[in-house]
């Protein structure tokens, strides 16, 4: 029987955007890494039928495979909805992505048809399934424009947390961002991507939302220069913050 074409590890996990080899070296040597629930050592070989956790997360199977791991930014628009189709017809956020030569884009959680703002896409499941995971604990931020007059004792019942339909919720951070007369804006902050979360979270306080922004995702901030319906590729540096903010969660 043939036997699978192997390399070393430390390559495969820099080549997964988690650092420089000798980084990965370094990991190896201090137990962060497992192999088939082994401990890993220096000089460890693997290939595509081996299981590599670091820190007790399994590294998405695209590192073997030879397939290029890509992610993209994309702001979307208020108006599309983040399926591939749509019974009514809408537009979806996929009619404006890149082609890809293999597979398809995987949205890393959804925006609502009335939210615009930052959506990463991948080509690679495994690490979307990461990405969205509660237990990623993944920061979302968000500039919202209210209608009403809000006072602290609501903005400490948001971040102490309040009970809705699904159960209690809360934003992490909330922070002033503006505005005249009975529309302010704020900054806040979820680490969990329920249904309407922040909606629901500010219509419990008797408070409306008018516009939605999603502006981050973990280490991801949406750019500037990125105009609605636009995306653009993450360089290597943004790229391996977003998979080391993975492994540190």
């Amino acid at each position: 029987m043939k036997s699978q074409p192997t390399e070393k590890l430390q390559k495969v996990l820099a080549r997964a955007g988690l650092g420089s080899r000798r980084e990965m070296e370094t990991w190896i040597q201090t137990g962060r890494i497992k192999v088939n629930q082994q401990v890993a050592t220096l000089g460890d070989r693997v290939g595509t039928n081996d299981e590599i956790k670091v820190d007790g997360r399994k590294l998405a199977k695209a590192t073997f495979t030879g397939q290029t791991q890509q992610i993209i930014c994309y702001h979307k628009p208020s108006g599309e909805i983040c399926t591939r189709n749509d019974p009514e017809g809408r537009n979806t956020i996929f009619k404006s992505l890149p082609p890809l030569t293999n597979g398809r884009w995987i949205n890393i959680g959804r925006l609502d048809f009335n939210t615009s703002g930052l959506i990463l896409l991948t080509n690679d499941g495994d690490l979307a399934n990461r990405l969205m995971h509660p237990s990623s604990g993944m920061e979302r931020e968000y500039a919202v424009r209210v209608l009403g007059e809000v006072n602290n004792e609501m903005l400490q019942r948001l971040r102490n947390g309040v009970e809705l339909e699904d159960g209690k919720a809360c934003f992490t951070d909330i922070q002033i961002a503006g505005g005249k007369g009975a529309n302010h804006w704020y900054n806040v902050i979820l680490t969990e991507g329920r249904k309407h979360e922040v909606r629901r979270l500010w219509e419990s306080q008797g408070i409306k939302v008018s516009r939605l922004i999603r502006i981050r995702f973990g280490p991801i901030v949406l750019p500037k220069s990125l105009r609605a319906g636009q995306h653009i590729k993450l360089d290597n540096s943004s790229q391996q913050k977003l998979l080391r903010a993975i492994v540190i969660k």
